[in-house]
């Protein structure tokens, strides 16, 4: 080896080696960039700029002259500013992302010898990116939609990129379709709407003419399709990946993530409206979490399948159209992911980062799923296009380890490799291949044989019974939602052909289902099922089983609304228990100049709202909160702040009132009969509306709140409400329908 490219190598590894020992592991992914160190403003080359504000021209004494090619400086801020956009994803343009860690609770030693798998001492860096799949960059985040959930590790053995959406199951089983998939939920060509939506014939034809993708729009169309926060929603490595130990024995492995707060979602309605208020809402709401210090978590769960046994189920384990039953695949929970830090600049992090399939570390493989090997293929293909072929020497997509290898030049190369060979073998043995015992990557030598042909295996072939199990195991409120997705997607088609087809389809999933969808899109009702539907059921496909183990309103954002003269005890107190549970407090007012609390002086300060009732909606919180107080006088002649409580019941939120701030919660309520209120000195619960009339004093706030569903104080009651994320009682009873909107 000559002696540059030795020193260039031991230099390159004693730096990583200390930076991994003596930075934070936060900061190993930033870009080191020292803009904030420069004190005079220059150009892109470094020469100081003292005027960026006017085109150099020919100026005369009166007047402005024509402006000069020869200004340097102008022309490059223009022509930066030309190519400041790259080419936008073709799916998940809209994203947002937040850099954190992982930790391995748990070695899984005995399947793999991957070292972010094994070793409980490490910490990796990863940075998370989560994104919708249809819309283009500038489309909403709360539209019905699969959510993207890809994590970069930046491991000491290289980039592992675990990609996955937040369901487990995908479309189409083989990735020759992805093209036909991809034209066919993006906007019409004719037209090019609708955006962000699958409501419209194309998707709906291609549905129907793909039974494989049945499984999918069954989840699609379930309420994991608009979660109420990226911190609330899981992700599925949706592939089924290799594990190889030590002892080269491989088992097959689907990759969870759960989150801690558990699986919530929006309701209908409120996606709808929170699309148009507040499209950023989904971005927004991870960088409040995160700058509150209220840090995201999952736990990383792992299915297992022996090579040996990879035959002994009913459907094709390397089927993405399938899920791998709880009850014949347990999960095995092994780390935790947390997100702890924001970016410090979009494009070049989050817009830049760039996600592979292919992107393993040793002790993870392939395996003979039909999509993952096509995604090999596309994911590289597509960041190449984005971002030229030198994509991956990006800060943000850049490897912690030493890289060294023989490729070169190309557009926009960062590195600088030293030496006088760029080929292997040369006659240095200049940076061989890495031999197996040394770390070295090896393929898994998996015996092949059969017949080269276009086709999957004969278990691909069943198309219906995990789209029934799915159904079969949600609750009642989540099969109404169901019903009324596709209620709303097939009535947006004008075409009878496609949604009285679809009708047919749903009836091989339930009869029942199938018919209530008919009456309403005005297709044929179907007198007899499709196919018999089997009645079995799965843990983990209803939200309802990842509720978190322990109640909690920890990030949760709840409106607390006020005007002159509200009560200041039950005020401070509850915004004092709302943080103490970790918590957001948002203070909504009349006007957004200091409100003054009942019997304030003259020159008291008072409380300066964070919105206005016209800056903001219930829809942008998870409860509500009134203190009593001669407020309530002005707050019931506000249509505002009525219209407000109607919604936060209807899309069935928990509400809080005290004092004579139960009279205006009731009155707005007064068509709802099945509602109790607190009438004397009793807290009184009903469908998630919290009273209490009398006024509540200091010792009714607890600093610890311990969230318990036989609470019997106020502070306990409404907190426990919260922590539930919603009444679905009030829906099923079908009392959110009587409040008007």
């Amino acid at each position: 080896m000559t002696t540059s490219v030795t020193e260039g190598l031991t230099k390159v590894q004693g730096a990583v080696r200390s930076a991994v020992s003596n930075k934070k592991i936060s900061d190993l992914a930033r870009d080191t960039g020292d803009v904030h160190e420069k004190t005079k403003f220059t150009s892109d080359h470094g020469v100081p700029i003292s005027n960026t504000d006017h085109w150099l021209k020919v100026v005369s004494d009166d007047r402005g002259g024509p402006s000069v090619l020869e200004d340097q400086f102008a022309r490059e801020k223009i022509h930066r500013f030309d190519h400041e956009r790259i080419p936008e994803r073709v799916v998940h343009a809209r994203g947002t992302g937040a850099f954190g860690h992982f930790r391995l609770k748990e070695s899984a030693e005995d399947v793999t010898y991957a070292g972010v798998l094994t070793d409980t001492s490490r910490i990796t860096p990863v940075f998370v990116r989560f994104s919708t799949v249809q819309g283009s960059r500038g489309s909403a985040d709360t539209v019905r939609d699969v959510r993207g959930f890809a994590t970069k590790f930046y491991t000491d053995e290289g980039i592992w990129d675990l990609v996955g959406n937040n369901i487990p199951v995908f479309f189409i089983q083989d990735a020759m379709k992805f093209p036909d998939f991809v034209h066919a939920v993006k906007p019409e060509p004719h037209n090019e709407v609708p955006q962000a939506q699958t409501a419209h014939n194309n998707f709906w034809d291609f549905e129907y003419l793909h039974t494989e993708s049945t499984h999918m729009f069954m989840w699609a169309m379930s309420d994991r399709a608009i979660p109420r926060s990226y911190r609330m929603m899981q992700g599925f490595g949706v592939n089924t990946f290799s594990l190889i130990n030590k002892e080269a024995k491989r088992h097959f492995v689907k990759f969870h993530w759960i989150p801690h707060l558990g699986v919530h979602s929006l309701v209908w309605d409120e996606a709808l409206k929170l699309a148009g208020q507040d499209p950023d809402f989904h971005r927004k709401d991870l960088m409040e979490a995160i700058d509150n210090k209220a840090y995201p978590k999952w736990d990383l769960g792992i299915q297992l399948i022996p090579e040996e046994k990879q035959d002994d189920f009913e459907f094709d384990i390397f089927d993405a159209t399938k899920v791998w039953p709880e009850e014949l695949v347990p999960m095995r929970i092994i780390g935790e992911l947390e997100l702890n830090r924001n970016v410090d600049e979009f494009f070049p992090q989050t817009e830049q980062v760039a996600f592979c399939t292919s992107h393993v570390v040793p002790g993870i493989d392939f395996s003979d799923d039909p999509l993952l090997q096509g995604r090999n293929f596309s994911y590289f293909d597509t960041q190449i296009s984005r971002l030229g072929i030198n994509w991956e020497e990006l800060p943000i997509n850049r490897p912690v380890c030493p890289v060294m290898n023989h490729n070169r030049d190309g557009a926009m190369r960062h590195r600088i490799t030293k030496g006088t060979v760029n080929y292997w073998p040369n006659r240095f043995d200049a940076v061989p291949p890495t031999k197996p015992e040394d770390g070295g990557y090896v393929s898994y030598p998996s015996k092949v044989q059969g017949y080269k042909k276009r086709a999957l295996g004969p278990k691909f072939r069943e198309h219906f019974s995990q789209a029934q199990l799915f159904y079969n195991s949600l609750t009642d409120y989540e099969k109404e939602h169901v019903a009324k997705a596709f209620s709303f997607e097939l009535d947006h088609c004008d075409d009878p052909v496609v949604y009285e087809r679809m009708v047919s389809r749903i009836a091989d999933i339930d009869l029942a289902l199938a018919q209530c969808v008919a009456v309403m899109v005005g297709a044929p009702t179907p007198q007899s099922a499709g196919r018999p539907n089997h009645g079995r059921k799965s843990r983990g496909l209803s939200q309802i089983d990842f509720l978190p183990k322990e109640p909690t309103i920890e990030s949760r954002r709840i409106a607390i609304l006020i005007g002159d003269g509200y009560d200041p005890v039950a005020f401070n107190g509850l915004c004092g228990a709302i943080k103490a549970a970790g918590a957001l407090p948002f203070v909504i007012g009349t006007k957004r100049q200091p409100i003054l609390p009942e019997g304030a002086k003259e020159h008291s300060k008072g409380t300066v709202p964070a919105h206005h009732f016209d800056g903001q909606r219930s829809t942008m919180f998870d409860a509500t909160f009134i203190p009593g107080g001669s407020h309530i006088q002005i707050l019931k002649q506000n249509n505002q702040v009525r219209y407000w409580i109607a919604e936060s019941f209807g899309h069935l939120k928990a509400i809080g009132a005290t004092g004579e701030a139960v009279d205006l919660v009731r009155s707005v309520l007064s068509d709802v009969t099945q509602l109790y209120f607190s009438q004397d000195n009793e807290v009184m619960e009903s469908y998630g509306v919290v009273t209490a009339r009398t006024d509540l004093k200091p010792e009714s706030f607890k600093e610890t709140i311990k969230l318990v569903k036989e609470a019997k104080d106020f502070v306990g009651k409404f907190f426990y409400e919260i922590a539930q994320h919603r009444n679905y009682k009030r829906e099923l009873d079908g009392l959110a329908k009587v409040v008007p909107f």
